[in-house]
């Protein structure tokens, strides 16, 4: 069986690049290619498998009625998913006390932990303001995969 383990692995080959899913709310799903990486939640401390989404996109407000999210990442013919419920944060949606300068830096982590490098984190952190991009963190509430063979 496939765990977090097996995700962080996975995620580490092709710049975190998976497909994710939710379910919009006449039950169709909608799916488009992230880049992700597994960070702690900054609130709980537990692992979450994470990307950054820009604001506004359609999958936020999925996940925020309520929508489980599934991320799957192929690697020829292993795969693995992970489906759970998410938490978003972003400039609009914030735990209590959490900083723009927290929001900069949990962007930035998922960035990094989905193998991503800049060489001017400046204009990134400007670039990341101005999309309005927000940090999705999805629960590894269910781990599924062909991870060998």
């Amino acid at each position: 069986m496939a765990n977090l383990d097996d995700v962080r692995s996975f995620l580490t080959v092709e710049t975190g690049l998976a497909v994710v899913s939710t379910t919009q709310t006449d039950g169709r799903v909608l799916s488009s290619v992230v880049n992700c990486g597994v960070v702690d939640h900054p609130v709980d401390g537990q692992p979450r498998v994470a990307f950054v989404s820009i604001g506004g996109a359609a999958r936020l407000g999925h996940v925020n009625r309520g929508s489980q999210v599934t991320i799957a990442i192929r690697r020829g013919w292993k795969w693995v998913s992970v489906t759970g419920p998410a938490d978003v944060i972003g400039p609009d949606d914030r735990p209590n006390n959490y900083t723009d300068d927290s929001l900069r830096l949990l962007l930035r982590e998922i960035f990094q932990a989905a193998g991503g490098t800049h060489d001017d984190y400046d204009e990134y952190d400007k670039a990341m303001a101005a999309d309005g991009r927000v940090a999705v963190l999805v629960s590894p509430d269910r781990i599924h995969g062909v991870t060998s063979g």
